[in-house]
């Protein structure tokens, strides 16, 4: 189920988005810039490379312009779409639906069957609760909630 790393470096390549790892500033952990990702070598794992590496690809689909100075109302809009892209790559509802039929219990268990780190999925699932509210149906079989986060299938 994961995508991982190296899926999203493939699927960087196919769209033609070339993909480097440098030593950055820790505060920096990844930077998009004219089809051109950079990744912070010293982030310690592939999990969290994954989640900064999708957050730069949703830059790639979502962003244009410098959107370096935060200061600015526009330039925060397009970090929010960035990273909306990125989580429902990576925490995608159907990955939230599967992981409870394969009996994943918990946070902590959800993020390491999905592939992502803990505050990537607690990020995800806030932008869920701001897209849907508290709960959302999923295919008309399951019913999503997400504070607390849960999984109930729908019956007829």
């Amino acid at each position: 189920m994961p995508v991982g790393y190296e899926f999203l470096l493939r699927r960087a390549e196919r769209e033609g988005v070339d993909v480097y790892e440098r030593f950055m500033p820790p505060a920096i952990k990844g930077l998009y810039g004219d089809r051109v990702i950079w990744i912070n070598r010293a982030i310690p794992t592939m999990t969290e490379k994954g989640c900064i590496l999708a957050e730069e690809l949703g830059h790639y689909h979502t962003t244009s312009g410098d959107i370096l100075d935060q200061r600015r109302l526009e330039n925060r809009k397009q970090e929010k779409r960035a990273r909306n892209w990125a989580y429902e790559k990576l925490v995608p509802l159907s990955g939230i639906v599967l992981a409870y039929q394969a009996g994943v219990k918990g946070r902590f268990e959800l993020a390491e069957y999905l592939g992502v780190i803990e505050d990537f999925l607690e990020q995800a699932i806030k932008h869920y609760q701001e897209k849907y509210g508290r709960l959302t149906v999923y295919e008309e079989k399951y019913m999503i909630y997400f504070d607390p986060l849960g999984v109930a299938e729908m019956f007829e």
